[in-house]
């Protein structure tokens, strides 16, 4: 039995390792639910999403689910993400999670708000004067293992939905992860995330009808024509991360992570970032990410690149109390607009 944990990171290992062969470069931009790829959490935010190999509880529903067990308790974060800032755009995050034995149960509800936008129609392309609103969310559910020899394994189940008023595109996805941890105070961690795999994604409904007359030659009627929309992958891809803490004393701990991305339909990134503790009530965050592949004339660079950095401030309810109130703070330099706000409360009890 003590043997299955060590399996587990073998197998991951070797998936990894045929999962990196297995790009095609050609396909790059062919993806759709870009929103999946957007980090709503604060905390892993601040770090550009380079903690796969040590990040836990909420944010690793999103980023390495394997890290899901690696707290005490019950969780609570409610997350607003100002998206490029300037754009009127924003992203709402709830999410809870529970300790159960060695394992963890995790909920996460990811809201992406567009804002209004003017209706137009065949007849009126200048629009109506009307407005819409596109409802973009996704809702994921996660099981975590952690294993007694230092191994945790975790799964997560998604469900993806776009939709405007007529018309909706829906998809089921699949993210797995683990996560390892070793040496003589568990300073070396060691995470491989797989994410948004699942199924393909195609709108459906009213908005893809169109009237026209019959063909019939006998009897001339309207009719609804029912167009089939193009079919579109999620966006997956594969993170493998490492990290080495140091301990400064009794309480205060610095940490360099970094993480390798490849993307199935957009070019890999790699990055680097240092996190520093202060004892349990400070955080300070600061990392930055990279694109292989340098943009030219024919291609951009991604949003999702440059400088990050973020804090947390945490507080006990009561003295000698378990119970903790932590708020985070997240932001990401872009090369358009003002850059991402993410700012997010916490609740551990």
């Amino acid at each position: 039995m003590k043997n299955i944990p060590q399996a587990y990171l073998l197998l991951a290992l070797l998936f990894t390792f045929s999962a990196a062969q297995g790009g095609n470069p050609d396909r790059q931009g062919e993806a759709g639910a870009g929103q999946l790829l957007i980090n709503p959490w604060a905390r892993s935010a601040g770090l550009h999403s380079l903690n796969t190999s040590s990040v836990t509880s909420i944010d690793a529903i999103f980023l390495n689910v394997a890290g899901l067990p690696r707290f005490k308790g019950t969780q609570i974060a409610l997350n607003h993400t100002r998206y490029l800032e300037g754009a009127e755009m924003a992203l709402n995050a709830l999410g809870f999670a529970q300790r159960v034995g060695r394992g963890a149960l995790g909920i996460s509800l990811v809201s992406f708000d567009i804002g209004d936008l003017r209706l137009t129609t065949a007849d009126t392309p200048e629009g109506s004067g009307a407005t819409f609103s596109p409802a973009f969310f996704n809702l994921s559910l996660a099981y975590g293992h952690l294993f007694e020899n230092r191994v945790s394994v975790g799964v997560a189940a998604k469900f993806v939905s776009e939709s405007i008023p007529n018309a909706g595109a829906s998809a089921i996805a699949l993210d797995a992860g683990v996560q390892y941890v070793t040496g003589e105070n568990d300073n070396f961690k060691f995470g491989i995330s797989l994410r948004n795999v699942g199924s393909k994604m195609r709108f459906r409904g009213e908005g893809l009808g169109v009237q026209n007359n019959s063909t019939n030659p006998t009897f001339n009627y309207p009719i609804t024509f029912y167009q089939r929309s193009a079919e579109y992958e999620l966006p997956s891809q594969l993170n493998i991360g490492v990290s080495y803490d140091w301990l400064l004393g009794r309480h205060n701990r610095l940490s360099l992570l970094g993480t390798f991305t490849s993307n199935a339909f957009a070019r890999d990134q790699v990055g680097a970032g240092l996190e520093f503790f202060v004892g349990q009530f400070f955080i300070l965050r600061a990392a930055y990410k990279i694109e292989f592949d340098p943009p030219s004339e024919k291609s951009q660079a991604t949003l999702d690149n440059g400088l990050s950095a973020g804090f947390t401030f945490s507080t006990a309810f009561k003295k000698g109390g378990n119970g903790r109130l932590s708020v985070d703070y997240g932001y990401r330099n872009t090369n358009i607009f003002r850059g991402i706000h993410n700012l997010g409360l916490r609740i551990d009890f």
